[in-house]
């Protein structure tokens, strides 16, 4: 029997969810997720960068799929279709 090895699936500190309609007026913006646990609201790529560093977590590149998961989206994708 051969065995396969099971694809590596990263599991990012930060994740960053679809675009959602903004409220009264407001912009566009993505729910981002820290650890599993909803920290806020980013309407720009800057936010998602402050962020991370609020908790301590240096992003050095926005496309590592360790760092960052984009869920509905890329790191250009802030407004809805």
């Amino acid at each position: 029997m051969t065995e396969q090895a099971a694809p590596y699936i990263s599991r990012p500190r930060i994740l960053v969810l679809g675009v959602c309609p903004g409220r009264h007026g407001e912009p566009p913006f993505r729910i981002m997720e820290i650890d599993g646990e909803v920290v806020g609201e980013a309407r720009t790529i800057t936010d998602v960068l402050e962020t991370a560093a609020a908790y301590g977590i240096p992003i050095h590149d926005l496309d590592d799929p360790d760092a960052v998961r984009w869920v509905g989206g890329d790191k250009y994708t802030w407004t809805l279709h």
